[in-house]
């Protein structure tokens, strides 16, 4: 059924447009050596001159704000970024305690490959690159004139329905698409977090940030428990609340094995060594 809808979905797309959706599956290892995997959807939005990708429940909060008259604000650390349409040049938006843009360029030398098969009665043809220390396999379609896929995977002379690393950490597969009539505006939802634009900051700077954060990863939660003067507050750290000084060595202990733990990002190679 679910690929009977995709047929249907993408054969009625009008690319007079203003923003074409396409909605991925995103699988993917926070632990490579578990064999456990989570599995969120994702929006790859194609406007005019620019492409987005982010998590489809920003799309969520975005539509119940809008009913509600609410402002309210989610993040999660799955990947969100913005591009120029056919750009090599990304904006990474990245949480580490406030918000931050890190720009990369992201070029990609793809090798393709003559092997076909069919996706959601689309043809589609093979596709491997190396990137960001992974080798990846890709299968794109050339019927639709779109040269962008999800993530920052782009390049190929077609749209990417699916793609995904040898070492079965990550996966995109497309199964859904729709149109908006009008460019679909994200300043709520991402350029702004919680009223504030964020800062635009170098790789470097941000690897010492997670590198601080990893060292004392309570650092500003330390700040707020010490002041308090409410004796009716309560004070959570990863589901446990803190009632005395002495734990919080101990969950910072915790955040740490944690964060090393799930220290497995699609660019392996930008790994930090904790």
């Amino acid at each position: 059924m679910r690929k009977f809808l995709l047929v249907m979905i993408l054969l009625s797309l009008s690319f007079n447009a203003q923003t074409h959706r396409f909605i991925y599956e995103y699988h993917f290892k926070m632990d490579s050596a578990s064999p456990e995997k989570r599995k969120v959807s994702m929006v790859l939005d194609v406007n005019p001159d620019q492409v987005k990708f982010y998590n489809y429940d920003f799309v969520v909060t975005d539509s119940i704000n809008k009913t509600r008259g609410e402002n309210n604000v989610i993040w999660d650390d799955t990947p969100a970024l913005t591009r120029k349409k056919n750009s090599t040049v990304n904006s990474n938006y990245i949480m580490v305690q406030n918000m931050f843009i890190v720009e990369t360029n992201d070029k990609m030398n793809w090798k393709l490959d003559n092997e076909t098969r069919t996706i959601g009665g689309y043809k589609v043809q093979k596709a491997t690159t190396k990137y960001g220390g992974r080798n990846w396999t890709a299968w794109f379609t050339k019927d639709i004139n779109l040269s962008e896929g999800p993530y920052k995977f782009q390049g190929l002379p077609g749209m990417i329905f699916e793609i995904y690393d040898d070492k079965d950490n990550f996966k995109f597969s497309l199964v859904k698409s729709y149109k908006i009539p009008k460019t679909y505006e994200t300043l709520g939802i991402l350029e702004n977090f919680g009223g504030q634009k964020p800062v635009k900051i170098p790789e470097s700077r941000l690897r010492k940030l997670m590198l601080d954060y990893y060292n004392d990863p309570l650092h500003t939660f330390k700040e707020h428990y010490r002041n308090n003067t409410n004796p009716d507050a309560h004070f959570m750290v990863m589901g446990i609340e803190v009632k005395r000084p002495e734990q919080l060595k101990e969950l910072s202990e915790m955040m740490q094995e944690n964060i090393k733990k799930n220290n497995n990002p699609i660019e392996i190679d930008k790994a930090i060594k904790y």
